[in-house]
């Protein structure tokens, strides 16, 4: 037996306690009417969700829609009158007006958005629009269902001349029409709903679009000038498909209503005045992004820079992840699609197959499309630059968009979609890949306007908390080590100054960055001493810079305070200042006759140098000619204190271990002796 039944058992007594129960924020007659329903839901599971409390408001007002039909068949139009007053109040007291509820129900659902974030709230509102909108829908094609038959009854009855008196005809007519006054506020109700529901769901993906996707792009600009990984385009893509599953709902039940409004319309039907925009509003999804910006494979640490006549590569996703759409878009790759007219610059066209069909990948089922084979070529064509803007080629930023068209099946309605890559810098030379990747750094520390090419016109300067990351992020992308708080002091001096080292907030200019600083002819911009620095790591002292054996960026003056209280023979590695091609040196100390403590470093060893023998073994090996011409080597204690060869050991080369006596045997065999490469020094 049903709760609500038991309880009209009870003393009257207690019956008198229960009436205290309700009041005109819950009436009795609610109780009365959705028992069955009532007490069919978990209310302490809902009590603790906020989200799920939600979803049962808005099925309640189902079920009393469901109830106000039961209503009308019976033609009990006072409890007509009351069912549906028992829903305005509820709608008043929780949502709002109904003027106001649309602005209302958004109001709670991103309140709910920030509570609990778009996992959750698209999957209640998904739910929400599959549940409780198709019931809505339901009960209204059951009422039309009703009306029609009960009209189409009156009619037929009408046409048999003895079969009702007048009387009789007058009230049947009177309960249709009451039919049909219910009908047309119940379609009015339906759309409101609908309308309140699209207002939400388009208020997700504005989110989705101003919020989370520019995040998202804002960390993967990061990730190709060598910061943290990008991730969460999974995430992105789970949340833009179920919004996307939402809106393709809103338009089923859009075609659901066009097929009631066939059969049954009128003057201001709200369905035929709404339709078509709601099907409009509908459609709306920008969900096409680069994936993997352009990059050519041979460099894939330097994004965005691009080489004429050498491939590249970039992906595309599309982030809903619906099966109906494998195959159906194809994406076409464009160069330059939409330049800057207030300036001239350099014209390309782009080579190889650039249309592709996008399709699910194996490994996560996203959509996407990989073009593997494009390069650029450029078109020669003359006075094609204009000398009044003198942008070198490494400061011309180009553009790199997609274009594609989604044809919804049932409707035919056709989407376009578009999406744009980075800016890229164009090299003809491999020499200019220096430069051309400090121009990416720059622009994209700085700014996240794909659209803006006009940057280096008027490049905007960088504070040093903005640029000291950067350069941090240049060494541990390619090593495992990034850049010491003491190693970005010394390059802070190089930039500002001593003086204003510790101020984060201090401003280093673009040519301050990438230009000579005076006009000596041996001077070098700061980027490309610090690229060549970087190369001469990468070619020739990973481990020992991976192992943080190279103290590297360190003034003269530090050096020698690190050293200057060591034992004698105690030295360190850092990087030369005079070389723009990157090469390093070593200074050890030792003490004159009075104590006095005096250094030497030896002349900076290049790439060319570190070619024929490793840092490693020039350590072990080198030798200072003193002045009674004995060699010694000097090199005792790498900073602060590790013996040499305790640092250096396990990098020493196999064969300059000393000979053991059956060498003496192969030495023999090849009529040649063995040699070896010692740095030597006179002090």
């Amino acid at each position: 037996m049903a709760q609500w039944n038991q309880l009209q058992m009870l003393d009257s007594k207690y019956l008198e306690k229960v009436d205290l129960l309700y009041d005109d924020s819950f009436p009795m007659d609610i109780r009365e009417y959705l028992c069955k329903w009532i007490e069919s839901i978990d209310w302490d599971l809902v009590a603790g969700q906020e989200s799920l409390a939600i979803v049962r408001f808005h099925e309640l007002l189902s079920q009393l829609d469901d109830q106000h039909s039961r209503f009308a068949l019976e033609n009990n139009f006072l409890q007509q009158h009351n069912c549906r007053k028992i829903k305005r109040n509820l709608q008043v007291r929780l949502e709002g007006d109904a003027g106001e509820s649309s602005g209302d129900t958004l109001t709670i659902f991103h309140a709910l958005r920030f509570r609990f974030g778009f996992a959750d709230v698209s999957n209640i509102l998904n739910k929400f629009v599959s549940q409780v909108a198709d019931q809505t829908i339901k009960n209204l094609e059951d009422q039309q269902d009703e009306y029609d038959f009960k009209f189409n009854t009156l009619r037929n009855r009408e046409n048999e001349l003895n079969d009702m008196g007048p009387k009789e005809v007058e009230r049947e007519k009177m309960v249709i029409t009451r039919m049909c006054l219910d009908l047309k506020a119940k379609r009015q109700d339906v759309m409101l709903q609908l309308s309140e529901l699209l207002n939400v769901t388009q208020a997700l993906l504005s989110d989705l679009i101003s919020e989370e996707l520019p995040e998202w792009k804002r960390r993967q600009q990061i990730a190709c000038i060598g910061g943290p990984p990008n991730a969460c385009l999974d995430q992105l893509q789970n949340w833009f498909t179920t919004v996307a599953e939402t809106l393709q709902q809103f338009r089923q039940h859009l075609k659901k209503l066009q097929e009631l409004e066939q059969k049954f319309t009128y003057e201001s039907d709200p369905i035929t005045l709404k339709k078509d925009f709601l099907e409009v509003r509908a459609l709306e999804l920008s969900a096409l992004v680069v994936e993997r910006q352009p990059c050519m494979p041979t460099h894939p640490q330097r994004p965005l820079v691009l080489k004429t006549a050498i491939q590249f590569t970039v992906k595309l996703r599309f982030l809903v992840k619906l099966p109906e759409f494998n195959y159906q878009l194809k994406v076409k790759a464009l160069f330059d699609n939409d330049p800057p007219v207030s300036f001239r610059f350099r014209r390309f066209n782009i080579l190889g197959t650039n249309t592709k069909v996008m399709n699910m990948e194996e490994s996560n089922g996203s959509l996407a499309a990989e073009f593997r084979h494009l390069q650029l070529k450029e078109q020669k064509v003359a006075g094609n630059r204009n000398s009044e803007v003198p942008l070198i080629v490494t400061k011309e930023l180009h553009s790199l968009s997609f274009e594609s068209e989604l044809q919804l099946s049932q409707s035919g309605t056709k989407i376009k979609l578009e999406a744009l890559s980075l800016p890229v810098v164009v090299i003809s030379n491999v020499c200019q890949l220096p430069s051309g990747w400090a121009s990416i750094l720059w622009y994209n520390m700085l700014t996240s306007e794909p659209k803006n090419l006009q940057f280096f016109l008027s490049p905007p300067a960088a504070k040093w908390s903005e640029l000291s990351e950067v350069l941090g992020w240049q060494f541990s992308s390619v090593t495992k080590r990034g850049l010491s708080q003491e190693q970005l002091n010394m390059l802070a001096d190089k930039l500002l100054g001593p003086k204003a080292q510790g101020n984060p907030d201090g401003l280093i200019t673009w040519n301050k960055f990438c230009k000579p600083q005076n006009a000596n002819e041996k001077a070098f911009p700061f980027w490309l001493w610090i690229e060549g620095i970087l190369d001469l790591i990468k070619r020739h002292l990973l481990f020992l810079w991976n192992d943080g054996f190279i103290l590297g960026f360190i003034s003269k003056e530090r050096e020698k305070a690190l050293l200057s209280d060591k034992c004698p023979g105690t030295f360190l590695l850092r990087f030369s200042e005079s070389s723009k091609e990157g090469a390093i040196t070593f200074t050890w100390i030792e003490h004159d006759m009075h104590d006095k403590p005096i250094f030497h470093s030896v002349e900076p060893y290049t790439k060319k140098d570190l070619t024929a023998v490793s840092l490693a073994d020039i350590i072990r090996t080198y030798k200072v000619m003193a002045t009674d011409d004995i060699p010694d080597n000097p090199l005792r204690f790498l900073y602060p204190d590790i013996p040499k060869d305790v640092a250096f050991k396990k990098y020493y080369a196999k064969n300059s271990e000393a000979p053991e006596p059956m060498d003496v045997e192969n030495t023999e065999k090849s009529g040649y002796m063995k040699t070896e490469l010692i740095s030597v020094s006179e002090v």
